[in-house]
């Protein structure tokens, strides 16, 4: 079979392209005899390790199948660029009695010194991604320093010759934003009045929108790269601010603040303890005010769109606490004082008594077994 990749950098810099790699690697096959099975194609997939490339999956799967045996490709760095993941596949192929096969690379895996080269190759590949990834990064932090911004221009900015600046028709409406804030109003008054005036000709104004805007640092001047992974970089002063530090810092402690006064208006008793029946999710809390000023509450899967009252939750939990104090007090009256005294009697022998249980246990199934019990005394 045929295994070909490009990566879109691979493109730009080496003029690979996947007709080109595929018309070789058929003359290849052709030349040494193979039997061309499928040519497997990931365009503009990496081969950096954690990415998704699903032809590539499929040529593991019909080999694991035993549709082929061979994988033939141009390049080493065409499969893989990473040194564990080429340790993953080399024990794969021997696994699965199956061999590579490259037209530009002098690689057998069949031997030690072709699995040692192969290993060298894909170090030396895998050397290139990283110090590609350093310099994209130093070159990444350069161009923050100065404010090119790698993201979507926030509201109150926008783009001049790549560097984000103040832009003049949507600053005030930041600014106006944390100045409400910082005069106590709560996110959802302050998206009710935009709405209201219709700010920026917009009436879909939400919490959430304020909320994002205020805890931006970039409102500040400031930049934070990679907020998602575990160790972002902070960058400070990289664009002119619209609302001063000690503004922003505030507007934060505001925050915290509202958020140890808050007061639920609502009391869901069951919030993370009961899980939908068909998916398993957690069922979420809602209610509803009647025109009396009665308050209902309802419990919902929005997965499986299933709601229940929680009246209903509540009868049915108070009739299965009723029955496991029953329980509880049928123990205790009858089955308690019996076993205890028992256990009082130093004098019994209970290996004994076992034995003697399992010899009746085994007569009930012999009378069973032969008719003379009918099923219903047998369960008795």
């Amino acid at each position: 079979m045929c295994s070909v990749r490009v990566s879109t950098e691979d493109q730009a810099r080496e003029g690979f392209s996947l007709p080109e790699q595929e018309k070789r690697l058929r003359a290849m096959c052709e030349f040494k005899g193979y039997e061309i099975y499928k040519v497997y194609e990931d365009a503009g997939i990496s081969a950096k390790t954690g990415n998704k490339r699903p032809a590539f999956d499929e040529l593991l799967q019909d080999i694991k199948n035993k549709k082929c045996n061979t994988i033939v490709v141009l390049k080493l760095d065409r499969l893989t660029r990473s040194v564990a993941d080429w340790e993953k596949i080399l024990t794969f192929l021997e696994e699965n009695d199956a061999f590579l096969d490259c037209a530009n690379d002098d690689i057998n895996t069949t031997n030690a010194n072709g699995k040692m080269i192969s290993r060298i190759l894909t170090s030396v590949s895998q050397q290139e991604i990283e110090r590609t990834s350093e310099r994209t990064k130093i070159g990444l932090a350069g161009a923050i320093k100065v404010g090119h911004i790698p993201h979507q221009s926030p509201l109150g900015y926008k783009r001049k010759d790549k560097t984000l600046v103040p832009d003049v028709t949507t600053k005030d409406v930041v600014v106006r934003i944390f100045e409400m804030y910082h005069s106590g109003l709560s996110y959802k008054k302050i998206s009710n009045i935009l709405n209201d005036e219709k700010v920026l000709n917009k009436t879909n104004w939400r919490d959430s929108t304020i909320v994002g805007i205020l805890q931006n640092e970039i409102y500040k001047g400031d930049y934070v790269h990679g907020k998602r992974p575990k160790h972002p970089t902070y960058y400070e002063n990289v664009v002119e601010p619209l609302v001063s530090k000690q503004k922003w810092d505030d507007c934060q402690y505001q925050k915290l603040r509202n958020a140890r006064h808050y007061e639920r208006t609502a009391t869901y008793l069951f919030t993370n303890k009961l899980k939908c029946s068909k998916c398993g999710r957690f069922l979420g809390g809602c209610a509803t005010t009647k025109p009396n000023g009665k308050k209902y509450y309802y419990y919902k899967c929005k997965h499986c769109k299933i709601t229940y009252k929680e009246k209903e939750i509540e009868q049915e939990l108070m009739a299965c606490l009723l029955e496991l104090v029953k329980t509880d007090m049928m123990i205790n009256d009858y089955y308690t004082p019996f076993i205890k005294s028992k256990f009082d009697n130093k004098d019994i022998n209970y290996e004994k008594e076992l034995k003697e249980l399992d010899k009746q246990l085994d007569r009930t199934k012999s009378v069973y077994i032969k008719g003379i019990m009918k099923i219903e005394e047998f369960e008795q």
